[in-house]
């Protein structure tokens, strides 16, 4: 099995169609069908349900795809990482980063690199710390901004100075709005939204001081805009952190923060004995000049 049958298996899973495949491909339909063949031979595994109207994947089709994607995706960075000029430093970094308005820093230390380095193209990936670690170990991003309670001990970090303020999203009309922060016990009987993240984060349910059995969680978010709309029509509170989402001017949103303060550690963290582009270095090096 090589990387090119892995790409023609790709095609066909996306057109599920050979012979969309085949011209997407530029080659013809018999030799196409006779690769597919042999890969599914080769695997003993049948990868594809050959319908009248259309292809579809077998569920170990369906993980022969997600690992195909993965191993092309990170053969496509290693080519471009390989025929970068050592003259005028050129490639793609990617950076996986969860949810928070520090990725303003990252922003500008890529604005500032841009002036020096224009033939830098940046590739950004949202996710949780599970999401973006997964990706980070796979080695598919070069970078990963990890939020709140994450495990960092076996990568190389950076810990930026600001950090991140835990507070409730909540519309402006609700009794809790009244407050200038919210405790513990004001949740208690309230129905919470809590991100895929927070909701196994033992620093937060040490905050509310409870079992998580008693709370009232009735959804949970991997994006705070899209779960800000459940909010809007009065669905619940979210437990979140500032600077996400604009409830000033004519927003029916605010935000509380939490009474005691509860912050979130900020770290920049990369593979260990990772070898890195010169793309990706010169990044690194300004990441430690800025922190």
């Amino acid at each position: 099995m090589d990387i090119r049958v892995l790409q023609y298996f790709l095609a066909v899973a996306r057109e599920e169609s050979i012979t969309k495949a085949a011209e997407t491909l530029r080659m013809t339909q018999p030799p196409l069908s006779r690769q597919l063949k042999d890969l599914e031979e080769e695997l003993g595994k049948q990868l594809f349900i050959r319908g009248s109207k259309k292809i579809t994947l077998t569920e170990d089709g369906m993980l022969l795809r997600k690992r195909a994607e993965e191993l092309v995706d990170l053969m496509d960075k290693t080519k471009a990482e390989l025929t970068s000029s050592s003259e005028n430093i050129n490639g793609d970094i990617y950076i996986g980063c969860g949810e928070t308005e520090s990725i303003s820093f990252l922003a500008q230390i890529a604005c500032d690199l841009q002036k020096k380095h224009p033939l830098i193209h940046y590739h950004i990936y949202s996710g949780d710390a599970e999401r973006v670690t997964e990706k980070l170990d796979k080695g598919l991003i070069d970078f990963g901004l990890l939020v709140g309670d994450a495990d960092i001990s076996k990568y190389d970090y950076l810990t930026l100075s600001q950090k991140d303020l835990w507070g409730v999203l909540m519309r402006k009309d609700c009794p809790l709005a009244e407050k200038e922060t919210i405790c513990a016990e004001d949740l208690w009987d309230k129905p919470l939204i809590v991100s895929h993240q927070a909701s196994i984060n033992k620093e937060m349910f040490q905050w509310l001081k409870t079992d998580i059995s008693r709370l009232n969680i009735v959804a949970t978010y991997d994006l705070i805009y899209n779960v800000a709309q459940f909010v809007k029509k009065d669905f619940g509170y979210v437990i979140a952190l500032d600077k996400l989402i604009n409830t000033t001017g004519d927003s029916n949103l605010c935000f509380r923060p939490l009474s005691p303060t509860l912050e979130a550690e900020l770290y920049i963290v990369w593979k260990k004995y990772q070898v890195l582009s010169k793309a990706s270095d010169v990044f690194l090096q300004q990441l430690k000049s800025q922190t």
